[in-house]
């Protein structure tokens, strides 16, 4: 059986990515992580979907990585194995669709990277979230990457060096999280965050996505100057002129992708 089960509804423009371990509390495993990074290969070429959920069965989102793939493993293979976990994470921030988080349970260590890693996350009320590597001596360095892009240096320094759970509540503040609901709404929340992007045109998403995560990385006055040019070249792109006329003619536009 696969750890992780796609399924896609074009209809939508929405495809959901399910982590399906859940006897082993989704642990990021290397199959786990292959397999994910298979599903999210699958996506990336698709114009018919815009947005990827990505959710767990069970009452754990992940607990991180399979510590009995790390213990008495010699260094090639761990090496391996965090490999394939940068790769998956990047892959996240490759794929042209816009990645969303739904997390229920708990999301521990390399499982709270992946929400990290997400573009966006909804959390239920009893989720919780920790890095919890340096309380059995292995510090949480792979985690830290996305999380510490994630919230503030302060905060992700606490999750780090504590290794305490933070709640749904301090994730949302933190910034690790952008929606925060009851448990039993969880599903129906992050299927409407999910609708209200999926409506917009995928190069558009896919454009603004790449853009985002390159300014990011660039000192305030090369991110304006990469704007500016971005900016001009997208004025004459199919889907902005579409749109620009049909806010003057006050009609719904009519996407490239559609």
């Amino acid at each position: 059986m696969a750890l992780t089960q796609l399924k896609e509804y074009p209809e939508d423009r929405i495809a959901v990515i399910t982590l399906n371990n859940p006897s082993r509390r989704n642990a990021l495993s290397r199959e786990l992580l292959q397999n994910l990074e298979e599903n999210l290969q699958s996506l990336h070429d698709s114009p018919a979907i815009n947005v990827v959920i990505i959710r767990a069965e069970g009452p754990v989102f992940s607990a991180g990585h399979d510590l009995r793939e790390i213990l008495g493993q010699d260094s090639e293979s761990v090496r391996q194995l965090f490999q394939e976990c940068a790769r998956t994470m990047s892959l996240i921030r490759q794929v042209p669709q816009i990645v969303i988080a739904e997390v229920s349970g708990i999301a521990t260590a390399a499982g709270c990277q992946l929400v990290a890693a997400c573009d966006l996350a909804v959390a239920a009320q009893s989720a919780q979230f920790a890095t919890p590597g340096v309380k059995i001596g292995y510090f949480c360095a792979s985690p830290s990457v996305q999380l510490a892009r994630n919230i503030p240096r302060k905060q992700a320094a606490e999750m780090l060096f504590t290794g305490n759970f933070i709640s749904a509540a301090d994730a949302l503040s933190y910034g690790l999280v952008n929606r925060v609901v009851p448990d039993e709404a969880l599903r129906e929340e992050s299927w409407r965050f999910a609708q209200e992007i999926a409506r917009w045109s995928l190069p558009v998403l896919r454009g603004g996505k790449e853009f985002l995560h390159h300014q990011l990385e660039m000192s305030e006055e090369g991110a304006a100057q990469f704007a500016v040019e971005f900016m001009t070249r997208q004025s004459s792109t199919v889907d902005a002129i579409q749109g620009i006329t049909a806010f003057l003619e006050k009609r719904s536009p009519r996407w490239s992708d559609r």
